[in-house]
C-alpha cells in the first residue's frame, strides 16, 4: 500500500515564490526568460497538490491569501513609487504601462493558482482571482493616483480643444483604466472621471461663448459652434466612452446655444431675421440643425419665421392697396383684373419660396408648417381695394381657364399653378365665397364657350374635392356634366330637325338646357321674343317633350345671346348682342321711331332691364340707335330710331350688356347659405347633444363649420334665437344660458 507524499505549505510556498519573482522580474523588464512548459506545470501542480490534501493539510485558505499578498508585495513597494514621482502626461504613461504590467500579473498567477478558482471559490462564494487582482489594483493605486491622471487626461483634452495635436490613444488607454477598473460597471468612469469631465467641458465653452457671442456675426457663431459640437463628437469617436456622447454635446448645446439663444438669433445685423431677409439658405438650415438639438430651440426660429413672412405677406397687400389707389385718382380701371391677377402671382410666388424653405432649410418640421400657415391666414384673409381673397383667386383661376386670358401658360404650367392656387386656398377663411364666386365664373367660361381646356376644368375640380371635400364641389361637377349633355342634346335637336320636315326653322337656334340646382341662379323675365325666336322655342319644345315628359324647361332669356344682320347704308354687319337687345332691335323692322314706353310695352320688360338693353345701343361706343334728345342717360322721356348711317370698320361687333354688380349678387347668396348652415348644424349638434350650455354649442358650431368659413358669433347667437322661436331649440327654464333640443 502507498501513501501520497504531503506537500506542506513551508514546502510549496518558496517554489511558488520563485515563479512570483521571476513573474515580476519579466514585468520591470530585467534579464529573465519566459516561462517553459515544465515551469509553468510545476508551479501549477504545487497549488494543486496543496488544495488536494485532506485537512489539515487542505491550504486553499493560506494560498487564497498569500495570492492577494502577491499582489500587494509588488505594488506597494515597486509600483506606486515609480507612479509618484511622474506628473501630467508623464504620469499617464507610466499608468498605462503599470496597468498592463498588472493585468499581466493578474492572467499569470490566475492560471498558476487555477485550481482555488475552480473549487474552493465557487464552493465558499468568494471573490474570482481576476476580480481579486484588479480589487488589488484599485485599492492599492487606482484610489490615490485617479485623480492626478483625471487632471491631466482633462488639462490634454482642454490642449486639444484650443488646437495643440495630443496623443489621443494614450488618453484612450488611461479612460479603459476607468472603465476596466469598474469590472462591467461604469460608477468609476461616471464618478471619477466623466462628471469631473462634462464640468470642464461647460466652463471651457461658457468661456468661449461669452468671447465670441460679442466678437461674431450670427452666421459665424453658428459655424464655430457646428464645428465644437462635430469636435466633441469626435473626441467620443476617438477616446472618450461612447456613453458620454449624448451628456458631453447636451452640455456644449447648453452653453454655446441655449445660453445665447435669443441674443443670438435678435442680433441686429445677422440673425434671423436677417437671414431670411437676405435668403441665406445654408446659414438657415444650419440654425435649424443647431437649434433642433436644444430644448424647445426651434421655438422663436419659427416665431421668427412667421413674423418674417407675415411681414411679406402684408407688404404685398400694402402694394396692391397703393397700386388700386393711385390706379383710382388716374381714373385707369381697366387695369383692375391685370393688377389683381399681378398679386395673386405674387402670392403664389411668396408661397413657394418659403414652402421651400419649409421642405429644404426646416427639413418639413411641423413647427414650420404651421408658422407658414399662421402667416398666410394673417394676409391671405385681408381684402385687397375691396375684393376678397377669395374673389381675387376665383378671377385668377378664370383667367387661367378661359380661352384668351392674360395668363398664356403650357398645359403642365397651367395644372402647376391651378395646384398652388388650391394650396393657397387652404388659407383662406371663406372658402364658400370663393367656391361661389368660382362657380359664377365657371358658368360663364361654360356658356360662353369660352373654356380654354375640358381636362384642366375637371382636374382642377378634382383638387378642390380632395383639399375641401365633395359637397365643394358637387355642383360645380354637375356644370360640367350639364354642359356634356347639353351639347348630346343639341345634337339630337340637329337630328330631329333633319327628319321632321314640319319643324323647318329658317334660323340657326342652339338651346342649351341646365339642372336649376347646379347652376347659379340668374335673373328670369318673361320677355316678348320676335316671331322668328318664338317659332325656334316651340319647336325645341316639342323636341324636349320627346325625350321627357318629367321636365318643365324654364326660359332665361338673360343668358341668351343673338348674331343678327344689321343692314346699313353703307355696309351690312353682323352684330352678336343679348336676346333682349335682338329683340329690341327687331322692333324696328316694323317701325321708324319707338318711344321708351313703346319698346317697355312691346319687350314686357320692367324699367331697369329696359334701360339695360338700351343704353349699350344708343349711349354707347356703337350708337345703332339714335336717340333723342342725345344724352349719356336713358330716360322714359326718351325717343329712338334706328341709325342707318352707322358703320364700322369691322365687319362683326359684339355689344355687351352693362354687369350687373355680381360681387354684391355672391355675398348676399353666400350669407343667405351661411345662415343656413348656421341652422343645421346648431340643429345637427342638439340633435346628438339633447342639451348643452351657450358656450360650448357656439363652439362647436365654429368647430363644424370652420372647414368652410369663419362663423360670427353674433350671426349663431342670432341663430338660436330664431330656431327657439321656430321651435327646434328651448331655453333651460333654470339656466337661460343652457338650451335644450325639442324633437
Amino acid at each position: 500500500m502507498h501513501q501520497l507524499k504531503v506537500t506542506y505549505l513551508d514546502q510549496g510556498w518558496p517554489l511558488m515564490e520563485e515563479g512570483i519573482t521571476k513573474l515580476k522580474n519579466i514585468l520591470e523588464d530585467r534579464p529573465e526568460p519566459q516561462f517553459n512548459p515544465e515551469e509553468y506545470m510545476l508551479l501549477y501542480t504545487t497549488i494543486y497538490n496543496m488544495c488536494t490534501q485532506k485537512p489539515p493539510n487542505d491550504y486553499s485558505q493560506q494560498l487564497y491569501d498569500k495570492y492577494r499578498e502577491a499582489f500587494e508585495e509588488y505594488l506597494i513597494p515597486t509600483v506606486m513609487p515609480s507612479l509618484r514621482e511622474k506628473h501630467d502626461e508623464f504620469l499617464l504613461r507610466e499608468l498605462v504601462k503599470r496597468w498592463q504590467n498588472h493585468k499581466v500579473m493578474v492572467r499569470w498567477l490566475s492560471r498558476f493558482f487555477y485550481y482555488l478558482d475552480r473549487y474552493f471559490i465557487d464552493r465558499r462564494s468568494l471573490p474570482a482571482l481576476r476580480e481579486v487582482g484588479l480589487t488589488c489594483f484599485r485599492d492599492l493605486v487606482y484610489q490615490e493616483m485617479k485623480g492626478k491622471a483625471r487632471d491631466a487626461v482633462l488639462s490634454l483634452i482642454d490642449q486639444e480643444r484650443e488646437g495643440v495635436h495630443i496623443d489621443r490613444a494614450l488618453l484612450k488607454n488611461v479612460l479603459d483604466i476607468f472603465i476596466e477598473i469598474g469590472m462591467e460597471k461604469m460608477d468609476h468612469y461616471e464618478n471619477d472621471f466623466e462628471k469631473a469631465m462634462l464640468n470642464d467641458t461647460s466652463a471651457y465653452y461658457s468661456r468661449k461663448a461669452s468671447i465670441w457671442i460679442l466678437e461674431d456675426s450670427c452666421p459665424d457663431y453658428m459655424l464655430k459652434a457646428e464645428e465644437c459640437l462635430k469636435r466633441e463628437k469626435d473626441r467620443v469617436a476617438n477616446y472618450l466612452h461612447s456613453s458620454s456622447e449624448e451628456k458631453l454635446l447636451e452640455k456644449t448645446q447648453h452653453e454655446l446655444l441655449y445660453v445665447y439663444a435669443t441674443q443670438l438669433l435678435e442680433k441686429e445685423h445677422s440673425g434671423c431675421h436677417a437671414l431670411l431677409k437676405n435668403d441665406k439658405v445654408d446659414d438657415l438650415s444650419r440654425m435649424y440643425r443647431l437649434f433642433s438639438k436644444i430644448p424647445r430651440g426651434l421655438d422663436p426660429v419659427s416665431k421668427f419665421f412667421k413674423q418674417h413672412v407675415t411681414a411679406e405677406g402684408s407688404a404685398l397687400v400694402i402694394q396692391a392697396e397703393d397700386a388700386a389707389a393711385s390706379a383710382a385718382n388716374r381714373t385707369e380701371n381697366r387695369d383692375v383684373g391685370v393688377r389683381d391677377q399681378f398679386f395673386v402671382r405674387k402670392l403664389i410666388e411668396l408661397h413657394d419660396k418659403y414652402m421651400a424653405y419649409v421642405h429644404g432649410c426646416f427639413q418639413n418640421h411641423t413647427l414650420f408648417h404651421k408658422a407658414l400657415k399662421d402667416a398666410f391666414e394673417v394676409f391671405c384673409n385681408k381684402s385687397v381695394a375691396g375684393s376678397s381673397s377669395a374673389e381675387l383667386l376665383a378671377t385668377y383661376c378664370d383667367n387661367l381657364l378661359k380661352k384668351g386670358g392674360t395668363e398664356r401658360l403650357s398645359d403642365e404650367a397651367i395644372e402647376d399653378t391651378l395646384e398652388k392656387v388650391v394650396r393657397l386656398l387652404a388659407y383662406i377663411g371663406d372658402k364658400d365665397l370663393f367656391a361661389e364666386f368660382y362657380r359664377k365664373k365657371l358658368a360663364r367660361r361654360l356658356l360662353a364657350d369660352k373654356s380654354g381646356n375640358d381636362e384642366h376644368e375637371r382636374s382642377i375640380l378634382t383638387k378642390l374635392k380632395q383639399q375641401c371635400g365633395g359637397q365643394f364641389t358637387s355642383k360645380m361637377e354637375g356644370m360640367v356634366t350639364d354642359l356634356t349633355l347639353a351639347k348630346e342634346n343639341q345634337s339630337g335637336f340637329a337630328e330631329y330637325l333633319r327628319y321632321n320636315p314640319n319643324a323647318n326653322l329658317r334660323t340657326d337656334f342652339t338651346m342649351t338646357v341646365l339642372t336649376t340646382g347646379f347652376w347659379p341662379t340668374y335673373k328670369s323675365y318673361d320677355l316678348n321674343l320676335p316671331a322668328e325666336l318664338v317659332k325656334c322655342v316651340e319647336v325645341f319644345k316639342e323636341f324636349y317633350q320627346t325625350k321627357t315628359k318629367h321636365r318643365k324647361l324654364t326660359y332665361l332669356h338673360s343668358m341668351g345671346t343673338c348674331n343678327v344682320i344689321g343692314r346699313f347704308q353703307q355696309k351690312a354687319i353682323e352684330i352678336t348682342l343679348s336676346t333682349s337687345q335682338a329683340a329690341a332691335l327687331m322692333l324696328f323692322n316694323n317701325s321708324e321711331r319707338l318711344s321708351y314706353h313703346e319698346i317697355r310695352s312691346q319687350l314686357n320688360l320692367g324699367d331697369d332691364d329696359v334701360i339695360r338693353t338700351l343704353h349699350p345701343l344708343s349711349c354707347a361706343k356703337y350708337k345703332i340707335l339714335n336717340k333723342e334728345p342725345n344724352t349719356r342717360t336713358i330716360s322714359p322721356s326718351d325717343v329712338f330710331e334706328f341709325n342707318s348711317n352707322f358703320t364700322d370698320r369691322m365687319r362683326r361687333i359684339r355689344i355687351s350688356m352693362p354687369p350687373l354688380d355680381e360681387r354684391k349678387k355672391v355675398v348676399e347668396d353666400v350669407d343667405k347659405d351661411r345662415r343656413y348652415s348656421i341652422d343645421a348644424s346648431l340643429v345637427r349638434i342638439m340633435k346628438s347633444r339633447k342639451v348643452l350650455p351657450y358656450q360650448q354649442l357656439v363652439s362647436e358650431c365654429v368647430e363644424m363649420l370652420s372647414r368652410m368659413f369663419k362663423p360670427d358669433v353674433k350671426l349663431i347667437k342670432k341663430r338660436i334665437e330664431d330656431l327657439i322661436t321656430r321651435d327646434y331649440l328651448e331655453r333651460d327654464s333654470e339656466n337661460p344660458n343652457t338650451f335644450k333640443y325639442l324633437a
